[in-house]
């Protein structure tokens, strides 16, 4: 999953996109409203972290542009400020969720966790296809109660499409959402990645679909031998 954190406290985004890191994300940073919003109209983020009170352009300013040009992905926003009414408007303007400064960095990383299933149909942290279980809560994966240890990319590659099982996921789509703007992407290093997926997962619930992608599908389920 991509996300992209609008901060100007440089700090604070620094801490944030280093947390969220850690929780197995790809990360991009903005420090202001003018550069956010461009990134959000040009990036397919999977979810915005997006601080009120910004310089250039404020915050509901973005989030208000963003919703009118059509653009769907979760947005949480962030504010320093006390009164509901900043609340009430930037819900208004097609906020998903808000975390009032001073947080604690795991109710943060909680609520883009909640906000992701959402936007994916999933209502618990664990996700399961067949006998694969992925807990997005401690970025845990275990095929029939056995871990599985994965590399951060793998891991990504594995949530993803775990996320957004039944459905055929190009290798483009992939690598646009797996890597910050700032990775050398390749979309040929995604068929490496799915060649070891398949072989520490043991179960063939990743399918090609020639020409088109990959399709998670629980109902091909094979160990393999």
């Amino acid at each position: 999953m991509r996300l992209l954190v609008v901060e100007d406290d440089r700090t604070l985004n620094k801490q944030i996109v280093t947390a969220l890191e850690q929780a197995g994300y790809a990360v991009d940073a903005a420090f202001d409203g003018e550069e956010g919003q461009f990134l959000g109209d040009t990036e397919p983020y999977d979810a915005i972290i997006l601080d009120l009170g910004l310089p250039k352009v404020d915050g509901v300013s973005v989030l208000t542009a963003w919703r009118r040009e059509g653009r769907k992905m979760p947005v949480i926003i962030l504010t320093a400020r006390d009164r509901w009414s900043d609340k009430v408007q930037g819900f208004d303007a097609g906020a998903d969720d808000y975390v009032t400064k001073p947080f604690h960095m795991e109710e943060l990383l909680a609520r883009v966790r909640a906000l992701l299933r959402r936007a994916t149909g999933h209502a618990t942290s664990e996700i399961a296809c067949g006998p694969v279980k992925l807990d997005t809560r401690s970025g845990r994966v275990a095929v029939d109660g056995n871990p599985v240890k994965l590399t951060s990319h793998e891991y990504r590659l594995l949530s993803y499409l775990m996320h957004h099982m039944g459905r055929i996921v190009s290798r483009g789509e992939l690598t646009e959402h797996l890597y910050d703007q700032d990775f050398d992407r390749d979309s040929n290093t995604i068929e490496v990645f799915i060649g070891r997926l398949r072989k520490k997962l043991g179960v063939d619930i990743i399918q090609t679909v020639r020409g088109l992608g990959y399709l998670l599908d629980a109902s091909q389920t094979q160990t393999k031998s």
